[in-house]
């Protein structure tokens, strides 16, 4: 294949077709050379049309599906299942983020993704404008879940179908999100917190509260969460006994002061 710089009698097609295959030589030769383990490195499966592209680091025993696109600078650790349409490292949707060639290299702070992740379908978490957009360990994400730049997942954490972030914003360890929740850019959703369907989140939301509405509000707390984490009974009547006599403003410090006790106390 030909990588000379097109000539100007060339259609805007046939220009689009040449720099997509340069990428997808690119990412051919990256996944071979991944792909040279010894008897300790486990093998990824790539389906044909995915594209992997330069500046992608994988680790061992990933699946990635159909039409898949992963752009770098991205680092992805092990055993994640990655589903069809699946697109990671994208420019991020802002103004001033530079959207180049898909032939140039990369650059910017990127994408970085644990182990045991599963993305379904149309999945998007774009690359960060001043840090890298992470995701941590044995996330599950449903089909159209959005990630926009700079946001951060914690472990364990759970998006059901359409979830949308904004720009910057912070997913605690096993927070569940429903069903085409929306998070206002720079907000947090807090360890363990559950978000109703069709919320939309435009303050903190506490961690193992429950949170609902449009705009959310705290209604109560996450008991299955709390006793997931685990917390003894005792613990979780006294967290609930906080959510009753504190007001809004005092819930988010309050319970993680109390958090931070119980597990300074049991390690």
């Amino acid at each position: 294949m030909s990588c000379t710089r097109p000539s100007s009698a060339d259609s805007p097609e046939s220009n689009t077709r040449r720099r997509y295959d340069l990428v997808a030589a690119r990412s051919d030769r990256f996944a071979a050379r991944r792909h040279q383990t010894g008897a300790a490195r486990r093998m990824n499966e790539i389906h044909p049309t995915a594209i992997i592209g330069p500046g992608v680091e994988l680790g061992d025993g990933n699946i990635i599906g159909p039409y898949a696109v992963i752009l770098g600078p991205c680092v992805i650790g092990d055993d994640n299942w990655i589903g069809p349409f699946v697109a990671i490292g994208q420019p991020p949707e802002h103004r001033d983020a530079p959207h180049r060639s898909w032939a140039a290299e990369p650059t910017g702070p990127g994408v970085t993704i644990g182990d045991r992740n599963v993305l379904h379908e149309f999945v998007v978490i774009q690359q960060g404008m001043d840090r890298a957009t992470s995701l941590g360990n044995g996330c599950f994400l449903m089909d159209k879940s959005h990630l926009a730049h700079d946001c951060a997942l914690g472990d364990g954490v759970t998006f059901a179908c359409s979830v949308m972030l904004a720009g910057n914003v912070t997913i605690g360890a096993g927070a569940n999100l429903g069903l085409n929740a929306v998070v206002h850019q720079g907000r947090s959703v807090g360890t363990g917190a559950m978000v109703g369907m069709a919320s939309v989140i435009t303050k903190d939301v506490p961690p193992f509260a429950i949170a609902y509405g449009s705009p959310a509000r705290v209604n109560g707390i996450n008991k299955v969460g709390l006793e997931r984490a685990p917390m003894p009974p005792a613990m979780i009547e006294h967290i609930a006994s906080v959510f009753e006599s504190a007001s809004p403003e005092q819930i988010s410090g309050l319970l993680s002061e109390e958090i931070a006790y119980y597990r300074s106390v049991r390690s």
